[in-house]
């Protein structure tokens, strides 16, 4: 078994000829930056030998990371070995008591934060007294309030009077509700985190010669006072955005403007204490455990490439094809053509849609370039490697081909069988379906093996899931290489044997039956939009089927239907909908958002069905998810419920304090309710986490 990381405190001297001796605290766990430093029970301990056994005549400490890493906070790993609220007190109290010993040292203090730079990291910082960045820093984030805790070692406390309650609303709660929103090291010095901003090259040293001029006097750093003058109505504009993000479903971010709001008023000590009592509620959430185990899920095992044959090397693809040039299309293109820097080939039956997609996939170099993702001479090169074409032919020598064209079975075959002819024996062909069967696309060519469905989500460029299903014929060559794919496409995959609406559409159309079937009786759009935007999730329905679309909502349908008729079916009025060509049930003018009278007048309603609860209509439509996963996987359509909730959070945007969704019904008893047992115990949960130590 591997030896046990932890995060040492390391010190060294460094004799100024100004300022005299400068102790350099290191936070190192002694790996490289692939595995960041944390900080658990034994790291604190190590601060406090540290500052414990520090030179009695140093006249100034600078702490700083590892090469690439500064320190990315607590470790979350440690979480379920907690078992009270008491006890969760005490870790809130740990941290604060080890950070204290750095900020009640009598001498200056900065730390040089030369990397990567997340939760209790960046409060130990903020006990410094002083601060440098490194322009080369990525990422710098208190995540807390996305994984359902708060900054509780001083984060909600020192950075209001820091920067200003404003600013520091947007760190601590818009920020982690954006995506879990990072910044840069020069985003980071522009909101005032730091004092100075330094190029990673000299980025020691300068750190070390300011700390060098404040202790001698040559230099003074001097920050305005933060601004609470408006706190009252930064908290309620922050409390609004809040809403819009998780409506009632989360706890964490209104305990956390709870307490930024308090920073304006108590002592410092006593804004500690609130923020231990805070992190001891939390701990013992169920919306914590959850986010642990939904933490660990997109950092650790989806990296891992479950499920991607390990026996076979992936084939190399150093050239790729795509059929179709529409927006789907096009965005895969851009996607590949980023990536790989490989030459692309865009196929399409129409030179007005491939001249679309040359200005689109341009564009999106140029914006690239733009944003400083790419340098402007790449961006150019990558679009001279570009071939847009109506022949097939020019699929030869392409290692790797998707197609993107409308989701009907016949067009498929017939696009995969032209781009046959061109391509070697080996050559991938995978399809981007969200629904058909793979097994039967691939029926009627010379070589089925080669054939995987490779589903992205929309917007391609945003969601990272990419589901992998293996037909029936689909060989392990074919199945590594598409997981080499992903990897370099920097997407994840989560692997699935061929069945009708693979997994997330699958979970979604069977929860949208249920809504649709919800307002077909006297319950209002609204009203069911607003009782599951309540569980946290990230869009309500119907704004999810304004997304996808009625018409893609009703194929999958359509299909699923066909599979499973005693479950799925296909409803009247979402043919209606999609008849009349609509692209959703709302429309916005001047008053907002309201729903089209034109869709209301031919939308058929049952009033002699019960109005239901907003209590029952998330009890219903939660049951119908729990009853569709628990058959996938008895299916074995996925492996795990694992597999389950990685699809849905990194491929529909499920919360983590949902744990993907398994976790939330085993927490609220609904999937013993449904099946007659958990999906996973507490007690397998916590077994499944203790392996990643």
């Amino acid at each position: 078994m591997p030896e046990e990381l932890f995060t040492e405190f390391k010190v060294t001297y460094h004799n100024h000829p100004r300022a005299g001796k400068i102790a350099i605290m290191t936070m190192d766990n002694g790996a490289d930056y692939k595995k960041p430093s944390t900080l658990g029970d034994k790291a604190l301990a190590s601060l406090h030998t540290a500052v414990d056994n520090l030179d009695s005549d140093i006249k100034g400490l600078l702490l700083t990371g590892k090469p690439f890493i500064f320190c990315v906070g607590a470790d979350l790993m440690e979480i379920p070995d907690i078992g009270s609220k008491e006890e969760g007190v005490e870790v809130g109290r740990m941290g604060h008591q080890a950070f204290k010993r750095i900020k009640d040292l009598p001498v200056p203090t900065l730390a040089a934060i030369n990397g990567a730079t997340m939760g209790g990291g960046l409060e130990i910082a903020l006990h410094c007294d002083y601060r440098t960045i490194s322009t080369g820093v990525t990422a710098l984030a208190f995540p807390e309030c996305f994984l359902g805790l708060v900054p509780g070692w001083g984060g909600t406390q020192l950075t209001p009077r820091l920067i200003g309650p404003q600013r520091a609303l947007q760190l601590i709660i818009k920020n982690p509700l954006s995506n879990n929103r990072m910044l840069n090291g020069k985003q980071a010095f522009e909101l005032g985190l730091a004092d100075r901003l330094i190029e990673p090259v000299e980025f020691l040293d300068e750190s070390i010669e300011l700390l060098a001029k404040i202790i001698t006097g040559e230099e003074k750093i001097e920050r305005g006072e933060p601004d609470f003058s408006n706190i009252d109505s930064d908290i309620e504009e922050a409390k609004a955005f809040t809403y819009s993000r998780v409506h009632n479903g989360a706890i964490a971010p209104y305990r956390a403007l709870e307490l930024i709001k308090g920073s304006a008023e108590w002592s410092l000590e006593d804004g500690f204490e609130k923020e231990s009592q805070a992190l001891g509620e939390l701990i013992m959430s169920d919306q914590l455990r959850a986010s642990v185990y939904a933490f660990d899920l997109t950092q650790r095992r989806a990296k891992q490439m479950v499920g991607i044959p390990k026996e076979s090397p992936p084939l190399p693809i150093n050239k790729i094809g795509v059929i179709g040039a529409g927006l789907m299309a096009s965005q895969l293109g851009a996607l590949f053509l980023r990536r790989f820097e490989a030459p692309l080939v865009m196929k399409d039956i129409s030179q007005e849609v491939l001249d679309k997609a040359k200005t689109y996939i341009e564009g999106e170099m140029d914006k690239l370039a733009k944003k400083g993702r790419l340098d402007q001479p790449k961006a150019n090169f990558l679009k001279t490697i570009v071939t847009y074409t109506l022949n097939d032919e020019d699929f030869s020598g392409c290692d790797f081909v998707i197609e993107a064209v409308f989701e009907d079975m016949n067009i498929k075959k017939k696009v995969f069988a032209a781009a046959e002819k061109y391509i070697s024996e080996v050559a991938i062909l995978a399809t981007n379906t969200s629904s058909l069967s793979i097994t039967q696309m691939a029926s009627e060519l010379e070589h089925p093996e080669r054939v995987i469905g490779f589903h992205f989500f929309n917007p391609v460029a945003v969601l990272p899931l990419i589901e992998i299903i293996k037909g029936e014929k689909t060989n392990d060559l074919t199945a590594a290489t598409a997981g080499a794919a992903a990897k370099k496409l920097k997407k994840t995959p989560v692997v699935m044997k061929d069945a009708p609406g693979f997994v997330v559409n699958r979970l979604l159309i069977r929860n949208m039956g249920e809504v649709l079937d919800i307002v077909n009786g006297p319950n209002t759009f609204e009203e069911v939009d607003e009782a599951l935007l309540d569980l946290g999730l990230p869009m309500a329905p119907f704004d999810l089927l304004a997304l996808v679309g009625p018409a893609i909502a009703l194929h999958t349908s359509e299909t699923l239907a066909e599979a499973f008729p005693d479950r799925f079916h296909v409803d009247e009025n979402l043919k209606k909908l999609v008849e009349a060509k609509k692209p959703g049930v709302y429309i916005f003018d001047e008053g907002g958002k309201k729903v089209d009278p034109e869709v209301l007048a031919f939308w058929k309603k049952d009033e002699s069905k019960p109005k239901l609860s907003a209590e029952e209509m998330r009890q219903r439509t939660l049951e119908a998810i729990a009853d569709e996963a628990h058959r996938m996987l008895e299916e074995g359509v996925v492996a795990e419920p694992q597999d389950i909730d990685t699809a849905l959070i990194m491929g529909a945007g499920y919360p983590f304090f949902l744990g993907g969704i398994t976790r939330y019904l085993d927490q609220k008893g609904i999937s013993e309710k449904v099946f007659g047992r958990r999906f996973l115990t507490d007690e397998e949960v916590v077994a499944y986490l203790k392996r990643v130590k």
